[in-house]
């Protein structure tokens, strides 16, 4: 499917003079409207082009990335639930990143969209001091909400800067 998806988010700067938990949550949005804006305008094709071979990573890849992550954090971590991964499997964890043909950013961006709601829920019920329910899959630790939301800030940073060099690899725009 060769879709053009133009519908770019409006990003919202955070306000400069509130409390800690909105920023953080406002930061938070900030990253995952940037990581859309990165996105926008580009084909499924385009969307599935790879940064710098032999690395797989890929806009496509990243949307999905980020389901997994917020997914983990929030339901997994922060609720507790024992739910299946999205894309990732025992045989391939990275399955997120390595994208096919089939893969494509309706869903990629619905199911992205979808963690997302769920996570505001979930955080929406607890204090930034309180503990997790669950266990972090690789190191078995706890964790409360304000280190969850500081990681997503984090993560979310880290792969807007790998969107910022693959977008340019794919049509030269900058910035944003």
């Amino acid at each position: 499917m060769t879709t053009d998806h133009t519908a770019a988010p409006e990003r919202v700067w955070p306000a400069t003079t509130t409390g800690e938990r909105q920023a953080l949550e406002q930061w938070l949005d900030f990253h995952r409207a940037t990581l859309a804006t990165k996105c926008a305008g580009l084909t499924d094709e385009q969307l599935r082009t790879v940064s710098v071979p032999p690395s797989d990573l890929n806009l496509l890849g990243l949307v999905r990335h980020m389901a997994e992550v917020e997914r983990g954090w929030f339901r997994k971590v922060l609720s507790g639930e024992e739910t299946p991964w999205l894309y990732a499997t025992d045989e391939d964890f990275d399955r997120d990143i390595r994208t096919t043909e089939d893969d494509t950013y309706e869903e990629a961006h619905a199911t992205w969209q979808a963690e997302i709601a769920h996570a505001r829920a979930l955080a929406a019920k607890h204090s930034l001091d309180d503990i997790g329910a669950g266990h972090h899959h690789r190191t078995g630790e706890l964790y409360n909400l304000r280190w969850i939301y500081l990681h997503m800030i984090e993560e979310y940073a880290r792969h807007n800067g790998h969107a910022d060099l693959i977008r340019e690899r794919i049509d030269g725009a900058t910035g944003a």
